[in-house]
């Protein structure tokens, strides 16, 4: 381009910059012609700077020329981009069609283990009672598992045929062998009225068998206020079980637990009249001597607590059969639960 401003060669470079427009069939094949002729070396920013050289009267009447033809460009180029994207829109939505009758591979849902869904609903219960959820170690000492918990010193739990203990032995460190021995916990660090659950992995010296674990679940109950009774603790036992199998009637046996008196068992009419009666829970209320052990006076607050086996809820909720399918790991077992609660 020379120098000297040529209107004549502006006319012919907007001519040819119009067909090359028409002839763009792409957003990018737009973007190179507009370079050509208004990018910082295009034709038409090359003419523009030589109107710097005019004359004074001579430099309006080329901007104004210049201008025109920009605008004609600037028209022609817009017209035609969007008709562009129009097409290009139309050839994407074309190529993300999805031909609904083609074959397709489903991919099975994720899912829960029945021990987590039985265990997720035992804590919505108590939250919505509005409970605490306290935790304890797996790794416990002998004073919350077992002296706390008014075990005698001779009793049999405390045998190594029973529990798995930590050596050395000194450390008196054992494998929790129930979730009460967050009871002493709970008491020890949370002001009175105390009305908290937990729930947390056991272990036991047990052979893997159709109905025992050596590592299962455990939900403990504990509540301590002035004035609790029996009768407040087989209400709140009523509520889990219908909670937990919908319609259900409960009944409470005499039993014994070292950290309760009262002690019971409870069963369960599961199916309903005509059914059978199952042990569900232990229960009691708290034995004195583990409230005093917590620094709690027994002659101004009493309290209940309980154990629910986890596994148990699992077993009896979803009709399994066999321990053996809830530790043995094998998905096509819980695949089954995808769409459980």
């Amino acid at each position: 381009m020379n120098a000297v401003f040529d209107p004549q060669a502006l006319s012919s470079f907007l001519e040819e910059g119009k067909k090359e427009i028409e002839a763009a069939g792409s957003s990018q094949e737009l973007e190179a012609v507009r370079s050509k002729y208004f990018g910082s070396q295009g034709l038409f920013s090359l003419a523009s700077k030589s109107i710097g050289a005019l004359q004074k009267g001579e430099r309006k009447e080329a901007g104004e020329f210049f201008g025109k033809c920009k605008k004609e460009f600037d028209s022609a180029f817009l017209k035609r981009k969007e008709r562009v994207e129009e097409e290009e829109e139309k050839a994407k939505l074309e190529g993300e069609k999805v031909d609904m009758t083609l074959p397709f591979t489903r991919f099975p849902m994720g899912s829960l283990h029945p021990v987590t869904l039985a265990s997720r609903q035992i804590e919505s219960f108590f939250t919505s009672l509005g409970w605490s959820l306290g935790e304890g170690p797996e790794v416990e000492h002998a004073w919350y598992n077992f002296d706390a918990l008014n075990f005698p010193p001779d009793h049999p739990a405390r045998q190594m045929q029973d529990t798995f203990y930590m050596l050395p032995e000194e450390s008196r460190l054992v494998l929790r062998t129930q979730t009460s021995s967050t009871q002493v916990r709970e008491m020890l660090s949370k002001p009175l009225p105390l009305y908290a659950a937990s729930i947390g992995r056991v272990f036991r010296s047990d052979p893997l068998d159709a109905f025992h674990s050596p590592v299962f679940h455990q939900c403990e109950g504990l509540a301590v206020d002035r004035g609790l009774s029996v009768s407040d603790l087989k209400g709140v036992l009523g509520s889990l079980a219908s909670r937990l199998f919908k319609e259900a009637e409960i009944r409470l046996r005499p039993s014994y637990f070292p950290f309760t008196e009262p002690s019971f068992e409870m069963d369960m009419l599961l199916g309903g009249k005509g059914g059978k009666w199952v042990e569900l829970a232990g229960a009691g209320m708290v034995h004195p001597n583990v409230l005093k052990s917590a620094g709690i006076d027994p002659e101004k607050y009493t309290g209940f607590a309980f154990g629910v086996g986890i596994e148990r809820v699992a077993m009896l909720k979803y009709g399994i059969k066999d321990m053996h399918d809830l530790v043995e790991g094998d998905e096509r077992f819980s695949r089954q639960f995808a769409m459980g609660e």
